[in-house]
This record gives structure tokens, C-alpha cells and sequence, in this order.
């Protein structure tokens, strides 16, 4: 299987390694362009192709948005990813280090701007990069592994990103709409960057219902 990862800094640069360790092909892009990514190839092999912004969204039809939240505006808006599913990590911060305050807005809906037609699933924003890179575990039943929370509109995507969590050893939380999931895992949420299993995630949200 396919994905393409936008974004080499902490957050995709972390997924890009795991995900060719479970056996993905991966398309690896960055602002930078595909010849500032070669020590990645060094690193991962064939597996990871570097590529320019174009090539990422036409790759896969899987597509992980690893950038700032605050240089999204920056890119183009992309308007040939209908059935495709983009993945959002980002959250609002500042370049100081504090957050935007959107109020009842969500940070995906500058992502549904920019992919318009595609499927917004919110993954990979609740942990710490060193946490992605160091604590899964595909030993571990799947309850008692690091949860990834991820929130969407789509079922049936949520089912190909919660397999993919699996393979990468963590283990998957469905956490509902994008809108009320986003608010469970954004910087002020229950579930915003706290070492967790899928059993300790799944009863805090539990006890608020």
C-alpha cells in the first residue's frame, strides 16, 4: 500500500520511518524539494521516495498532513484529491509557542479549505514526536498499547487510518466527529498529550458522556 507524507520535520519525518518499517511505500515531501530528502533514502531504503508537493498528493490515496498549522495558508489549494483521505496532525500553534483560541472552529477546517473534496480524519496531533518515534508496540494487545486518538465524518476512513495506527503499534481510538472528536484531541482536549492506553483513553471519554 501507498501513502504519502507532507511534511519531514518531527511529526512526518517519525511516521515516514514507521510506516516503511511496517511496509508501506512511502512519497515524502517538503517544502525544501526531493533533493533536500536524501538522507532519509539513505536511511530507509527504496521504500521511501522523495517527491515534490504534486507527486504527494497524487501518490497515494492516502495523504498525511505533517506541517504546521500556521504555514497551511501558504499552500496551494489542491483540488484533485475527491475520494482521497487527508490526514490531519496539526494543531494551532503559535511561533511562540502559544495557541490560537478558534472558539467553536476546529484547526481541520483550514485543511478541508486547502483539500476540498477529500476526507479529513484527525490523527497523529495528541503526541509528542518522541513518544511516535519510541513507544509503539505491536506486541501489545491493542487496548494496552499508546492510543491514537482520531476523529472524522467518514467511517469508512477511519477504518483505513485505525489500520494503519495498528501497523504501526499503537493503538487506535474512534473519538467521533471531526468537529466533537477534534475538541476531545485539540490542545485543550482530555486527550491533547497525555501517555495513555486505548483502555485509559476509551474510559475518560466514557465518564463524559
Amino acid at each position: 500500500m501507498k501513502i504519502s507524507v507532507i511534511g519531514a520535520g518531527n511529526i512526518g519525518g517519525n511516521l515516514a520511518r514507521l510506516l516503511v518499517k511496517a511496509g508501506y511505500e512511502v512519497a515524502l515531501a517538503n517544502s525544501r524539494g526531493p533533493a533536500s530528502l536524501k538522507s532519509f533514502v539513505d536511511e530507509l531504503g527504496n521504500k521511501l521516495h522523495p517527491v515534490d508537493l504534486e507527486n504527494a498528493i497524487g501518490y497515494s490515496e492516502i495523504i498525511i498532513l505533517a506541517v504546521h498549522w500556521r504555514v497551511i495558508d501558504s499552500l496551494p489549494v489542491f483540488n484533485k484529491v475527491n475520494g482521497k483521505i487527508i490526514v490531519d496532525t496539526t494543531n494551532p500553534y503559535k511561533d511562540d509557542g502559544s495557541f490560537y483560541d478558534l472558539g467553536d472552529d476546529i484547526s481541520s477546517s483550514k485543511v478541508i479549505k486547502h483539500f476540498p473534496g477529500g476526507t479529513v480524519v484527525k490523527a497523529f496531533n495528541t503526541i509528542w514526536f518522541k513518544h511516535l518515534e519510541e513507544t509503539g508496540n505491536i506486541k501489545l494487545p491493542v487496548e494496552e498499547r499508546r492510543v491514537i486518538p482520531l476523529a472524522g465524518d467518514d467511517a469508512g476512513a477511519k477504518l483505513k487510518i485505525s489500520k494503519l495506527i495498528n501497523e504501526i503499534g499503537f493503538g487506535p481510538l474512534d473519538t467521533g466527529s471531526l468537529k466533537d472528536g477534534s475538541k476531545l484531541q485539540g490542545v485543550q482536549g482530555v486527550l491533547y498529550n497525555r501517555e495513555l492506553t486505548v483502555k485509559e483513553a476509551a474510559s475518560i471519554i466514557s465518564k463524559l458522556k
